[in-house]
């Protein structure tokens, strides 16, 4: 029996040691990055797989199904909210204006993000738009070229 609960032991310190190594990530990324909108994201991803792992930890090292099920909800929570709140923080950020970092590669925003009604196009839209300019009514259409 003391053997096991010495793996068990080894086991959490492992866990715990890679989920205190991701949460230190978070707070790096808090300070290191350059622009708000990387902040966020950095620390949303890293914390919350941290915090995923702590709790994987309680749940190993007490062996108790209460626990586990009560550990599984606040993950599942940690889950459903997290990328929510990122996202609200990051909209919230642009309607306000904050600016993004100059050297971002790739923007998927630009051009889609209407400041005055605060409304995004999406990328579905855009190919929506460009296939109506593409395709013009003409008489001969599908419909005149079947035969029945």
């Amino acid at each position: 029996m003391k053997k096991e609960n010495e793996m068990i032991d080894i086991i959490v310190a492992i866990i715990a040691t890679i989920a205190a190594v991701f949460i230190l990530l978070a707070a790096i990324g808090i300070i290191k990055m350059p622009d708000t909108f990387l902040r966020i994201s950095a620390t949303t991803k890293a914390s919350t797989f941290g915090v995923g792992l702590s709790m994987l930890c309680a749940a190993i090292y007490f062996q108790d199904m209460a626990i586990t099920f009560k550990i599984i909800a606040v993950v599942s929570f940690l889950l459903l909210t997290a990328p929510v709140g990122a996202h609200l923080l990051c909209r919230t950020c642009k309607i306000i204006g904050i600016p993004q970092w100059d050297k971002y590669v790739i923007n998927d925003m630009k051009g889609r993000y209407d400041m005055e009604t605060h409304e995004l196009r999406s990328s579905y839209e855009e190919l929506e738009s460009e296939l109506e300019s593409e395709l013009e009514p003409d008489s001969g259409g599908l419909e005149n070229s079947r035969e029945i």
